[in-house]
């Protein structure tokens, strides 16, 4: 007995190779490639490289070398048929086996692609030269989409006939039934499923055509915008992204994926230099398409409308994160407009809002406290009650007692009040504030906090704090006289007066309970947001690089391995913004 050739392939293509290896192997990206120390000979210095993008290994000190089910032959002693079924237990695949060589499955997959790869021609040679596709020509230039990207894209044309493609592709009626391309009508004919419209191929990552999605021209009487390939022995719209095809060597040089919504939009996207950009075929992004990415990518930028798809999937969003280990953020589309069209009225956008894409808690909790007055005591505790409702479905505590740190912050709140219903976790409480509180209190926030530790205990914060984390000027004096003064608080004091002399004196004496290294890090992460959303005019592409940098290092210091390197970068990075902006002024 031998296992279904498509089995086989679904195995290959399910298993992550890098996922596998790093069960025995410790891994680190470099380029391309993973490497790390051969588990096959001792070796002090990594020769051991394995790529995703291939699904191989290979071992430059002893020259082991294979697939993934060569690795697990290897490492669990089984034969190949122990490493198929070892892999599809692990990804839970169900295997059929076979008596023969090649499976009937394998060789009728063969003949649909092949189908398809026929069609998507005919469709495409029709676009190019039929004097009935000039509407369609018109359409596509009108959108920016000019000869040369229909034909980078295999752009088509389906045109406006019962059954053109039918009787001139040469495509047998079973084939073209079972890939979706046509079906018999009630006259008992065979009838062209796509019928005046623009026709956008759609293939899977190793690039065999698989489906293809329709769009209507403008001013067309049918209702349905697109109408896409249904699911068939080649196509399941939850395994595929369109472009991926196009995009996956880009992917794994910069380490990103952009998600969009269209076919258009991933082809605005490319011809605005982001050749990372795929697209779902009208479904939801799903876990498959996580799985799929990872073999190619950590991070991953949705450039769709999250916010909806927030309400409903943050906590799936959150679990693919730990899950799979990747980074989920989203892109602000200028004006609201699609990637499509943008393309078009300002391409340049694009790029920058791929580079300050924001991560999806910190999206969504902007969001909320955008849309949410902050004005009165009242209005400021129903939007922090709101924006930690979001928070808390976050189900890392140490990213909740940042945002909460920043929440805080931002709607001058008590810093430890917030914190402690991070900690607390689930559905956030009501949060009190009395309503005599003055609006620049800040006796509980984490600047207080760090001032009175400062104080009490210089060595524990002073080299995590810097002039530019203080929002409040008091504060802010407070600090730079501590500074001055080296810590001594007589010496402090007389350099001070009216408020920021009050600050120090209430910091010297009060009884604060607080973690300093996780306050420093509320002031940082709030800081550099602070600074990211300050409006600079005509700003180039180093800043933008820089920008999105530090949005990088702020999640790092969610991470306890990563979290103090990522303190002092940013922290530089302020004090280095705060001398640019003095100069410039």
């Amino acid at each position: 007995m031998a296992i279904s050739d498509d089995d086989i392939d679904r195995v290959r293509a399910t298993a992550s190779i890098v996922d596998v290896v790093g069960q025995h192997v410790q891994l680190r990206r470099t380029g391309r490639n993973w490497v790390g120390l051969c588990p096959f000979h001792g070796e002090k210095t990594p020769s051991f490289n394995v790529r995703e993008e291939t699904g191989r290994y290979k071992c430059f000190g002893c020259d082991a070398s294979g697939d993934v089910f060569t690795f697990v032959q290897q490492t669990e002693h089984v034969d190949f048929i122990g490493s198929v079924e070892f892999l599809a237990a692990k990804v839970g695949i169900q295997l059929n086996y076979t008596s023969t060589g090649q499976s009937k499955d394998r060789a009728r997959r063969k003949r649909l692609v092949e189908g398809m790869e026929t069609a998507v021609e005919w469709y495409h040679q029709r676009l190019l030269t039929a004097p009935d596709a000039r509407p369609a020509r018109d359409y596509l230039r009108s959108r920016g989409i000019d000869g040369e990207i229909a034909r980078q894209f295999r752009i088509g044309w389906a045109p406006d006939e019962w059954d053109a493609l039918s009787l001139n592709s040469g495509l047998d009626e079973k084939v073209l039934s079972d890939v979706g391309l046509a079906f018999r009508n009630r006259r008992n004919r065979m009838q062209d499923a796509l019928r005046g419209r623009v026709v956008f191929p759609i293939m899977n990552d190793n690039g065999d055509p698989v489906a293809v999605g329709g769009r209507i021209l403008p001013g067309s009487v049918d209702p349905a915008k697109y109408k896409n390939s249904p699911e068939t022995p080649i196509y399941t719209k939850s395994r595929v992204l369109y472009g991926l095809n196009w995009a996956k060597g880009e992917i794994v040089r910069q380490n990103l994926a952009v998600v969009c919504e269209g076919y258009t939009d991933v082809i605005g996207f490319h011809r605005s230099g982001v050749p990372t950009a795929v697209a779902t075929c009208g479904t939801a992004f799903t876990e498959e398409h996580v799985k799929l990415l990872k073999r190619y990518t950590s991070r991953v930028v949705l450039a769709f409308d999250a916010d909806a798809a927030g309400q409903g999937a943050a906590e799936r969003f959150y679990e693919w994160e730990r899950k799979y280990e990747i980074e989920v953020s989203v892109a602000r589309m200028s004006g609201g407009k699609d990637p499509g069209d943008l393309a078009q009225s300002d391409p340049d956008s694009l790029p920058i809002a791929i580079e300050q894409a924001t991560p999806f808690l910190a999206f969504r909790i902007d969001r909320v406290l955008g849309a949410m007055p902050s004005d009165t005591p009242e209005h400021r505790t129903r939007a922090a009650e709101r924006a930690m409702a979001v928070v808390n479905e976050h189900p890392n505590v140490n990213v909740r007692k940042l945002y909460a740190g920043e929440v805080a912050t931002r709607l001058d709140l008590p810093v430890h009040d917030l914190v402690a219903v991070a900690e607390q976790g689930g559905r956030a409480p009501s949060i009190q504030v009395p309503s005599s509180r003055r609006r620049n209190s800040r006796r509980d926030n984490a600047e207080f906090a760090v001032l009175s530790v400062l104080i009490q205990d210089w060595d524990a914060v002073a080299p995590w704090l810097a002039a530019p984390l203080f929002a409040e000027p008091q504060n802010r004096d407070a600090f730079v006289a501590l500074v001055n003064a080296e810590g001594d608080l007589e010496l402090a004091l007389e350099q001070l007066e009216d408020a920021a002399r009050d600050v120090v004196e209430r910091a010297a004496i009060v009884d604060l309970d607080v973690d300093a290294p996780m306050e420093a890090r509320v002031l940082i992460a709030a800081a550099v947001r602070r600074e990211l959303r300050r409006v600079i005019p005509d700003a180039g592409h180093e800043r933008i690089s820089s920008d999105a940098e530090a949005r990088r290092r702020i999640e790092d210091l969610q991470v306890p391995e990563r979290a103090d390197d990522a303190a002092e970068w940013l922290l530089g990075w302020l004090i280095d913004r705060e001398e640019a902006v003095s100069g410039a002024s």
